[in-house]
């Protein structure tokens, strides 16, 4: 049975599509490029290296004949790096102009591998079932509510792990979160919503059939943020 996912996370996927297909659609393309960037936009770069890192070495090394979704797949490297694998990797984001990038960018031959590019949301049904899903930095922009509800509508349709990051509660991350409300929506990115990790454990342990497993917070400069791993157990 499908959870009624809260209005706000609708209201916000757009805004994300709107935002990253236009005002940062150049800025993203060359932050996921080996394009020189500022010394700030670097740290993120560097930050989001170590965070894909990551969460790649949580899945299995040999992913042939294994699904995963790239929930928020951007520029696409996490989807041809798991693709590389063996996996057959859906990847989807809601910004079709940066779907398109991660087409072009994907190499023509992936040995085992195989990745279906989609642009729309990650929790649409018609996806299919996974074995595996990745959410790198695409729940971070959602209320605590909204992030919680997606992840038990990606549960539904998910038989292993579920990997995901949050932006956790730091007293950094919550003054630059007040800061950014002083300025006109037009002038700033749709914002980060600083998360507890301990309000978000609490509402995670009641997604049935699921257990929390390792969690790892990458911080580089301006980019911090937190990989958490839910494990299907039963």
């Amino acid at each position: 049975m499908a959870t009624r996912l809260p209005s706000g996370y609708d209201n916000q996927r757009e805004a994300l599509a709107t935002y990253f297909d236009s005002t940062a659609r150049q800025a993203w393309i060359d932050l996921t490029s080996d394009t020189k960037v500022s010394g700030i936009r670097a740290t993120v770069r560097a930050g989001r290296d170590d965070m894909r890192a990551t969460l790649l070495s949580w899945l299995p090394v040999d992913l042939r004949r294994t699904k995963v979704l790239d929930a928020g797949c951007g520029t696409g490297a996490l989807a041809v790096a798991a693709a590389c694998r063996g996996a057959d990797v859906t990847g989807i984001d809601v910004a079709a102009g940066l779907v398109e990038v991660a087409r072009e960018r994907a190499p023509s031959f992936l040995g085992h591998g195989r990745i279906h590019w989609r642009a729309g949301d990650m929790l649409d049904p018609d996806l299919g079932t996974f074995a595996h899903v990745v959410a790198m930095d695409s729940l971070i922009h959602y209320q605590p509510e909204d992030l919680v509800a997606a992840l038990s509508e990606l549960a539904q349709r998910t038989t292993r792990s579920i990997l995901f990051t949050f932006a956790p509660r730091t007293r950094l991350l919550a003054t630059m979160h007040q800061v950014g409300k002083v300025f006109p929506k037009s002038d700033r990115s749709p914002a980060i919503v600083p998360t507890a990790e301990g309000d978000l454990r609490q509402r995670l342990a009641s997604l049935p059939g699921w257990t929390i497993g390792r969690t790892q917070r990458i911080s580089s400069g301006f980019y911090t943020s937190q990989a958490l791993e839910l494990v299907r157990h039963g």
